[in-house]
Parts: structure tokens; C-alpha cells; sequence
């Protein structure tokens, strides 16, 4: 058979809580166009599909049309690539078991591929960004919750039923603080936003210190680390012992998998030192010592929109080609 229409675009969607991303991105990884709006705006997930497919088609429209798209690779926390649907998400609105891909192919009528948020940020990382060259890495997104990918000898891993990686619900202390997921204890409960708030608090209450952070009605970990650069001893604390936790749950983490390096995404990573650096002296004191000193910690250098977009572009052309409009 002979084929001389080949389609050298796809589609890239990042959904977060906040902000969903629509992007058409060609073969060479360039982002031809761009679009966003509000997820939160939309709490049913029948008016959220409404508005995501109309974004994308007005957008492929007035790009070329559908003759140049082949496909759309969505990012989403919670997402399970191997069945193509949003799972029982602690964070997000939509509740349940939700075949997101399946819905979002038959509104649009060409294929869709379906990712966890860190699965597709690891293939943008291996792809585009820090960790091209690597075979053994691991991606650790930290924002409103903690997700990891690893990568082993060059492909990702993602377990027998697509679920591999989910250490921010590793048990880090038992019968400790309460995690969106419904366990106790887990180690995204200490290190992702709310987790870092709460530790804010509790450090400020132990204290009589004065703080920056003690005048702000809404504390955010970007917030936070601006108060550490200004030298306020209770925020650089709150963030001591975050990086100490996450120093702790990684050490477990690579004393399994031996990793090259840990890649940090996400909002949280850009504090920067004042994460990172107690992390790897936390990941040193408990690492298995036939790993110890040999895993490099690394913070990505791509903004994590694009990085997204670019990654779920990637996956997009890892599903079968399928359209009604050939």
C-alpha cells in the first residue's frame, strides 16, 4: 500500500487543576499554536469535555484542519495510560473511573492517548529536555500532589496495570497526616503544596520567632521560597524539613529502581536550594550505599507548560492512528 498523505501534527493537552493546555505541535517538537482556559470552571466532567473539544477543534481549524492532525495525547494527574482513563483522582473534581480518551475520540473523531501527568512529563524530559541521553531516570513532579515516572533501559515503566510510580502515596510516617488519596502517612502528604502549608503552620506555631509568613492571609510555596531568599529562619525551616522527608521517601525510591538521576518538575521544585538541597543531604544519609553518591539530582530547565504540551505531544504518537476523516 502506498501512502503519500502522512500527517506531521498532533494535538498535546495538559490538564491540571487549574488550567488546561491545547497545543498543536508538528513532527520536530515546534508548537505551531496554542490555547488555555480554566478547568476549574467546569466541576462536571460532561461540560469539561464540551469546552476541551471545542478548544481543539477551533484551534485545528484555523491551523490547517484535521488533514494535517493525526492525533491528540492528553496529560492528566491520576491518568492510567494502559486503559485510557482518568482513575479515582484525590485532587481533581471528576470522581471515579472515567474513560477520558474513549469520550474525547468520539467527540473529535481521531485517536486519543491517555497519560498519567508524569508519565508524559518524563517523555517530555527524555524527548526534549534534561534527561535525553538517559536510559535509568526517574521524573518527580511536585505541585499540588507528588507523582514520579521511571524510565528503565529507555522506556517507561508502568507496572502490570498502568499505576508504577505513585510515590507521593508511598507510606513515609505511619498513622501520620491524613492524604487526599485516603491513606495516612503518605509522602506527598509532607512534600506537595498542601503538605509544605501545613508544615508552614506547624513550624510558625511552635515558635515565637518572627516570620514574614505569618503575615500573609494565603501561603504558597512559591511565596514561602521568596521568604527564604530574604533570609526568614521559619520559612528556610519549613523547607528544611520538606527536603528532609523527600529526601527520605527518594532514598527507598532509588535504593529499588538505582536510578541515574531524579528530574524535579513542577511548581514546588522551584524553590530550588532551599528544597533540593537538604533533599539530597536527606537522600544520602538513607540511600542504600552501593547507590550512595551516584544519583544526581537535577531540576528541569523547561517551563512546565510547554515541557507538558511538548510530552503529551510525544505520547500522542504512541497510539494507533485513527480518524473518520480519511
Amino acid at each position: 500500500m502506498i501512502q503519500d498523505n502522512i500527517k506531521t501534527r498532533v494535538v498535546g493537552v495538559d490538564i491540571n487543576l487549574d488550567k488546561t493546555t491545547c497545543a498543536i505541535v508538528d513532527i520536530r517538537g515546534n508548537i505551531i499554536t496554542s490555547t488555555s482556559f480554566a478547568s476549574a470552571d467546569y466541576p462536571f466532567i460532561g461540560d469539561y469535555l464540551a469546552v476541551l473539544s471545542e478548544h481543539i477543534l477551533t484551534m485545528v481549524e484555523a491551523n490547517g484542519g484535521y488533514e494535517s492532525v493525526r492525533s491528540v495525547g492528553l496529560s492528566i494527574p491520576s491518568g492510567n495510560f494502559l486503559e485510557g482513563s482518568l482513575v479515582n483522582s484525590p485532587n481533581l473534581p471528576w470522581k471515579g473511573v472515567i474513560p477520558l480518551a474513549a469520550m474525547l475520540r468520539d467527540r473529535l473523531g481521531i485517536a486519543v492517548a491517555l497519560g498519567n501527568n508524569a508519565h508524559v512529563i518524563a517523555l517530555g524530559e527524555y524527548t526534549f529536555g534534561a534527561a535525553h541521553g538517559m536510559k535509568d531516570f526517574v521524573v518527580v513532579s511536585i505541585d499540588s500532589g507528588l507523582g514520579s515516572c521511571f524510565f528503565s533501559r529507555g522506556s517507561a515503566h508502568l507496572g502490570a496495570s498502568g499505576f508504577a510510580g505513585e510515590i507521593g502515596h508511598t507510606c513515609l510516617i505511619p498513622n501520620g497526616r491524613e492524604c487526599g488519596c485516603g491513606n495516612r502517612g503518605c509522602l506527598e502528604a509532607y512534600t506537595a503544596t498542601k503538605g509544605i502549608i501545613r508544615t508552614a503552620q506547624e513550624v510558625m506555631a511552635e515558635s515565637d520567632k518572627p516570620s514574614r509568613m505569618r503575615q500573609v492571609e494565603k501561603l504558597t510555596p512559591r511565596i514561602i521560597a521568596t521568604f527564604c531568599d530574604d533570609g526568614d529562619e521559619l520559612a528556610i525551616e519549613t523547607f528544611r524539613r520538606t527536603g528532609y522527608w523527600l529526601g527520605l521517601g527518594l532514598a527507598n525510591y532509588a535504593s529499588v529502581v538505582n536510578p541515574e538521576a531524579f528530574i524535579f518538575t513542577g511548581a514546588v521544585s522551584r524553590a530550588g536550594k532551599w528544597l533540593l538541597e537538604p533533599a539530597s543531604e536527606s537522600f544520602e544519609q538513607h540511600v542504600f550505599h552501593n547507590v550512595e553518591g551516584k544519583v544526581k539530582f537535577v531540576l528541569s530547565s523547561i517551563e512546565d507548560n510547554v515541557r507538558n504540551v511538548l510530552g503529551a505531544s510525544a505520547l500522542a504518537w504512541e497510539v494507533q492512528e485513527y480518524s473518520l476523516f480519511k
